[in-house]
């Protein structure tokens, strides 16, 4: 392990995190709220950190960046950004304390939505700023940024990026990883751009139209109302923010392929066939389901309906109704849903349309194996073979995700919390969604979770935002030896 190296990358993404805090600032002066000496202050510590890490070691250089410096930069990027990113809701008073704090900032960087506050229109808007940038920022991933703009990184960026894009194959569309990363960004910041100027068009103000478009376009949930989307009765508003939660929810190579030209690439896509496919067979029960119980008519079901599958899918979170208060199956159906994700390289959470479909591949395979034993099947996704690597690997993140989702739901209702809000919450945590069922529900928050439950918390949606094995194998002690 190249520690120095390492501290010195370390240090560009915490003062990276500290200076985005400058966008925020810069709203609380114009809207003089009091909290500019707040935000200096954060940012003051932030890249004060950031440089005593990097100055030092300035000049460090390696001729190749391990996988595990990689993961090890990644895992202590995040726990850094979302530690310091936590200043500014800790030092203005308006959270209870700083578990609290870093409960809501890991919330943001890990674009789970899950929320503490119990009345979010009463916090200024320079912090729900910062809250929903939090989304934005770690939605396509902050390091996957500084990858775009910090040629400071040098070489070895390629293992940054594995480690930091969601998905078990991150797609290289380029030959350099930062021309890949900015591309990436180009597109992110299009589609965003895109989505505010249709919300500000359809009635909503700007400042509600960017919060609102951080929050989809990462598929994390953060609102500035209390009432999420509910608070708008707009069906145009609605539509167009399930749009961007579904467009959000698809891998953006296949984005940035359609934006050249190339109108077919979701069609041919296998992934992408099988993401609609499900939202568009839980929109469907869903809406006959709650057709003549919740809403009179048919379309405003399907509407509400294709809003909350497609929220929950993608994992954004976003709310405009209190599926608490559908039938059962409806609130089956969505949970099952959460389990999902989106597709690999999108900013959604979840397990992940593509390693879904791995697994019930490799379950036909098994049993075909079982019919003919002597029969060499070879699994396929998208018409070419997959190495035994992979699909290892698919189910090696199977595994641990039951596992590690099962013990904190055993170590939250080992606190006092009831059998459903323990497992919605973890699930909903570990699967970066935000709602849950129970005491978590679209209608409540998680200010009564425990406090040392909010920090398990916090572990599970960095957990689920970095995929398990990059923060894991940080503690195995064979990961720091030589």
């Amino acid at each position: 392990m190249h520690w120095r190296y390492t501290l010195r990358i370390l240090g560009i993404i915490i003062c990276f995190s500290g200076l985005s805090m400058l966008v925020p600032l810069a709203w609380s002066l114009y809207s003089q709220d009091g909290l500019g000496p707040v935000f200096l202050l954060s940012i003051a510590l932030s890249t004060g950190l950031g440089l005593l890490l990097y100055v030092p070691f300035r000049r460090q250089r390696v001729d190749r960046m391990s996988h595990r410096e990689g993961m090890a930069v990644v895992a202590l990027g995040w726990i850094g950004c979302g530690l310091f990113g936590a200043l500014p809701f800790y030092l203005s008073g308006s959270f209870a304390g700083f578990t609290d704090s870093v409960f809501e900032t890991f919330s943001g960087f890990t674009t789970t939505g899950a929320s503490i506050l119990t009345n979010i229109e009463a916090l200024p808007r320079s912090l729900l700023l910062w809250r929903s940038l939090t989304h934005w920022l770690g939605g396509m991933g902050i390091i996957l940024l500084s990858l775009a703009i910090l040629p400071l990184l040098g070489v070895g960026g390629m293992q940054l990026y594995k480690a930091e894009v969601p998905g078990p194959t991150p797609d290289k569309l380029r030959p350099r990883i930062k021309d890949t990363a900015l591309l990436l960004w180009k597109v992110y910041v299009l589609f965003s751009a895109l989505e505010i100027a249709l919300l500000w068009l359809g009635g909503m103000n700007l400042f509600d139209s960017i919060c609102h478009t951080f929050g989809t376009m990462a598929t994390g949930g953060f609102s500035t109302k209390n009432a999420s989307i509910g608070h708008y009765t707009s069906p145009y508003i609605q539509m167009v923010i399930t749009l961007f939660m579904f467009i959000a929810g698809v891998n953006f190579a296949l984005h940035f392929k359609m934006l050249q030209g190339r109108l077919r690439v979701f069609g041919q896509d296998p992934e992408f066939r099988f993401f609609a496919l499900f939202i568009l067979i839980v929109t469907a029960i869903i809406s006959f389901t709650v057709w003549g119980q919740n809403y009179q008519g048919l379309g405003e079901a399907f509407r509400y309906s294709i809003f909350q599958a497609v929220s929950i899918t993608t994992t954004t979170g976003y709310a405009t109704a209190d599926f608490e208060l559908w039938a059962p199956l409806t609130q089956i159906l969505l949970f099952f849903a959460m389990f999902m994700g989106g597709c690999a390289g999108s900013t959604g959470g979840g397990i992940k349309c593509m390693r879904i479909m791995v697994l019930l591949k490799q379950a036909g395979r098994e049993l075909t194996r079982l019919v003919h034993p002597r029969a060499v099947i070879s699994l396929k996704f998208g018409g070419r073979p997959l190495s035994e690597d992979v699909i290892s690997g698919i189910w090696g993140y199977f595994i641990l995700y039951l596992l590690l989702a099962c013990l904190a739901i055993v170590g939250l209702s080992a606190l006092g919390v009831d059998v459903l809000t323990s497992i919605a919450a973890v699930i909903a945590c570990i699967s970066n969604i935000g709602p849950g069922l129970g005491q978590v529900g679209p209608a409540d928050n998680y200010a009564g979770i425990p406090i040392p439950g909010k920090w398990l918390l916090t572990f599970c949606m960095l957990l689920g935002r970095l995929e398990i094995y990059t923060v894991i194998i940080l503690l195995f002690p064979g990961f720091w030896r030589k």
